[in-house]
């Protein structure tokens, strides 16, 4: 199957989702998930209308996507991976939206450059649902108070929540536990499911899929 096709059917899939939880068309927005792909492997999907990508790492991102988004500059660009804050100003200088914001430090590196560059990012907060510990994210219980911070003392634009849940779970009381907290916390964006999980994300209530061997193939 042809790139074309596969996003095709991943679009088909993500309509089909939207229309059996009863939500409205194109309330779900698709973050096809281009990272370990070269700018080559991206164009193809950039041609068939796809807008939002989404990569893990800053580095690797700045060997490609510059040229790509001045060729396409209605383009957006998502960092999907860990931030480390060295890198927090080749960031912003970079991506439309950062979805990994989930500590302090992080929030405060943002809070700098995006006031030094002049460039105002969409954020949102990384929280591990699962509580694991190899994995980034803010615990559950500390999420509403790591949100207040981030919007009041810093004044950043965190417009919804992400989440990873663990590999060999159910992923729908992750789902459920993310979208309980966003409500909690008074943000309307939901970043969840992804290539194995994005249909069952939809009837929890996201608002982006981040999709990425279902569009590419395998890495």
């Amino acid at each position: 199957m042809e790139l074309q096709e596969r996003l095709n059917d991943v679009r088909l899939r993500i309509a089909a989702g939207e229309r059996q939880a009863g939500r409205p068309a194109g309330s779900v927005r698709l973050v096809a998930v281009s990272k370990t792909f070269e700018a080559e492997a991206i164009r193809p999907a950039i041609e068939a209308g796809q807008r939002i990508f989404g990569e893990n790492r800053v580095q690797e991102s700045q060997g490609k996507w510059p040229a790509l988004k001045a060729e396409n500059p209605d383009v957006e660009l998502h960092l999907i991976g860990p931030l480390q804050s060295n890198k927090a100003a080749d960031a912003v200088a970079l991506f439309d939206v950062i979805e990994t914001v989930d500590r302090e430090k992080i929030a405060r590196a943002l809070a700098e450059e995006m006031k030094r560059q002049g460039k105002t990012l969409r954020l949102y907060v990384q929280v591990n649902t699962g509580l694991e510990p190899q994995k980034a994210g803010i615990a559950p219980d500390d999420t509403p108070a790591f949100v207040s911070l981030c919007r009041g003392e810093l004044g950043l634009p965190i417009e919804g929540l992400m989440c990873i849940p663990p590999a060999e779970e159910n992923p729908g009381p992750h789902f459920a536990l993310l979208a309980k907290l966003a409500s909690k916390c008074g943000v309307e964006k939901l970043s969840m499911g992804m290539s194995g999980d994005y249909e069952i994300a939809i009837a929890f209530g996201a608002t982006s899929v981040r999709v990425g061997s279902a569009i590419f193939g395998a890495r």
